[in-house]
């Protein structure tokens, strides 16, 4: 058994590996040559919310449209990240300049909203919704200048600069709601190194917005669709009143500047995490945790198990035999079959499916093979992964069911991708359930575990427990300490899923995800041994729930998260929320349990196989 001195090794590697691929860029992206006075297309995702959890398409609001609406063919992963890109009337020329122009106005008439529309922009706006613009691939971002030493002078403070995912549709003061209908572009090139006798090329590397709420009466129009801000701040905001129609304008601006970013680093005004500290805090805590099972796991091998392995080696008389006690005397009943065969096997080999598809797309995304440049690729990949890897699945869950004395294979390989049955159901049907048949198949046909010791025809009966021993008590004992090592990290994963923040640093991720499969294993050896100690051999399912333990705490950490982060309040998005995050739970525990059978099942075959049995 590994302690932790033989993986330190491998952890310094990873920590090289995340400090290297920060400035990794991700291959086959490439990048737009703009020359000058070429057309930027500026196109919209969606419309989020933190509040509602409920994305929207740029159009369900009544923003302008221009004469032909086309939407981008988009990829599995974008679909199921509700993404739909479209077009938008908003004419943007490389480098050029624009101060004020008027989008949707016919012989410099404003807009009208319908009574219904004023009312579903004004519902939109108190749910507190953003919209999403993309330029050259670029997602739109505002600006945010944040003192960070306010009891000093004034002339001390420095501004920390954060940025914001998308720009707010809006704003409520004083039970009123206010309308952003301008919008400043602020895009940032970057000017290429060409030789003196060809044209300049640019490249956009920054995408930023100011929204600003101006009333009708304040913005000046003419015939050619251009117009006139307000000077200073003595404008109003345009409000939109939900009982009655509103006029207004909808206006635009363009400003450019020259950056010295490159083109493959322009994601990292995006990616950059201020709390990068608390994420080697992460790591330190998780490395702390895994030390103290590692020294623990090595107190019980190295001295405990050794002394019981070589007193129970030794040729003693018949009554001294009958007298001893502990692990050994289950020995013709640990491999005892359990109950319900067929699902134990199903379940693990789901999480073998689970296991196999996160460890490769983990892996792929820190080498930077799936950075949010491309969209949608991240979930794709896992979708398409996860359909694959029901062939390892499917083979893992028969070679154990044979090994549990089961007979009916073709069954059993149907249970095992049942918990996809959330997922596309073709997919599920052209993909997954075959491979997994042809898994199943091959597994059922290859040899059973060879198990070291015999099981006894007569069941053992086994003594009382104590109180420690329950089966709850072992899950909230057994799950504590591996969801301690990677608590930390799963605020940023919440934080990205339900806030719309992105998430790159994929070897943290990675080096997180080790050390719980460490700490799992690591676990759950120490409880199936405390277990088989107290002749207790019904070990098969009590294990696999028991490693699954961190699971509930996930579940308690998604109530805390949504109470005191998020700002749901009404019934459809709470049930989404908490729906989606059953399926994660249920996922994390498919996973965990299934990390630590296995490594329990190792172990319970290595030990008896170290002693003699008469």
């Amino acid at each position: 058994m590994a302690t932790a001195m033989d993986w330190l090794p491998w952890s310094l590697l990873l920590f090289s590996l995340m400090c290297e691929t920060s400035a990794f860029y991700v291959p086959g992206v490439a990048p737009i040559n703009f020359h000058q006075n070429d057309p930027v297309e500026i196109k919209a995702v969606k419309l989020t919310s933190s509040r509602t959890q409920l994305p929207y398409e740029y159009y369900s609001l009544p923003f302008c449209q221009p004469s032909k609406i086309t939407y981008k063919a988009e990829n599995l992963g974008e679909v199921l990240r509700g993404d739909r890109i479209v077009n938008t009337p908003f004419q943007v020329l490389m480098n050029s300049e624009k101060k004020c122009e008027v989008l949707c106005s016919q012989s410099n008439k404003p807009v009208t909203l319908t009574v219904e529309q004023s009312r579903l922009v004004a519902e939109r706006i108190t749910e507190d919704y953003y919209v999403h613009l993309i330029a050259d691939n670029l997602p739109v971002a505002t600006r945010l200048e944040l003192y960070s030493n306010r009891d000093s002078d004034d002339k001390k403070k420095e501004k920390d600069v954060q940025f914001e995912h998308g720009y707010r549709l809006g704003f409520t003061d004083v039970n009123k709601i206010y309308l952003h209908n301008h919008l400043s572009f602020i895009l940032y090139y970057h000017r290429e190194d060409m030789e003196e006798d060809q044209e300049h090329t640019y490249r956009v590397v920054r995408f930023e917005v100011i929204p600003q709420s101006i009333r009708l009466e304040d913005l000046k129009a003419d015939e050619k669709s251009s117009c006139t801000l307000p000077e200073g701040t003595n404008s109003s905001p345009q409000e939109i009143d939900p009982t009655k129609e509103n006029q207004l304008y909808f206006t635009y601006s363009v400003h450019w500047e020259e950056s010295d970013i490159k083109w493959a680093s322009r994601w990292d005004t995006y990616l950059t995490m201020s709390d990068v500290q608390i994420h080697w805090f992460s790591i330190i805590n998780s490395v702390v945790v895994v030390f103290f099972l590692s020294g623990i796991l090595s107190m019980i091998i190295i001295r405990t198990l050794r002394k019981d392995i070589a007193n129970y080696n030794k040729e003693d008389d018949i009554e001294d035999t009958m007298e001893e006690s502990g692990w050994k005397l289950v020995h013709g009943d640990v491999f005892r079959p359990p109950q319900y065969p067929m699902i134990l096997s199903s379940l693990l080999g789901s999480g073998i499916q689970l296991f196999c598809m996160i460890l490769i797309v983990i892996f792929v995304a820190m080498l930077g093979m799936l950075s949010p440049s491309s969209r949608g690729a991240l979930m794709t990949t896992a979708c398409f992964l996860f359909m694959f890897m029901g062939v390892f699945g499917g083979f893992s869950a028969g070679r154990l069911y044979r090994t549990l004395k089961g007979h009916r294979w073709k069954k059993g390989a149907f249970c095992v991708p049942f918990p996809t049955m959330v997922a596309l159901l073709c997919m599920w049907f052209g993909i997954s359930l075959p491979l997994v048949y042809l898994g199943y198949y091959f597994g059922f046909r290859k040899q059973p575990y060879d198990n070291p010791v015999r099981t006894n025809q007569i069941p053992r009966q086994i003594p009382e427990q104590r109180w420690y021993m329950n089966r709850f008590v072992g899950i909230l004992m057994a799950g504590i300490l591996p969801f301690g090592a990677m608590f930390i990290e799963l605020f940023f994963i919440f934080s990205a899923i339900w806030e719309n923040q992105f998430y790159y640093l994929f070897g943290f991720l990675f080096l997180v995800f080790i050390i719980l499969v460490v700490s799992c294993s690591q676990i759950s050896i120490v409880m199936v041994y405390f277990q088989l100690c107290a002749e207790d051999y019904r070990w098969w399912w009590r294990n696999f729930l028991v490693s699954g333990g961190s699971a509930f705490y996930v579940l308690v950490y998604a109530i805390f998260y949504f109470v005191n982060k998020l700002d749901i309040v009404e019934f459809i998005p709470s049930l989404l929320y908490f729906g989606y995050t059953a399926l994660m739970v249920l996922s994390f525990w498919l996973l965990t349990g299934t990390i630590g059978f296995y490594a329990a099942y190792m172990f319970v075959r290595k030990i008896y196989a170290a002693v003699k049995i008469d």
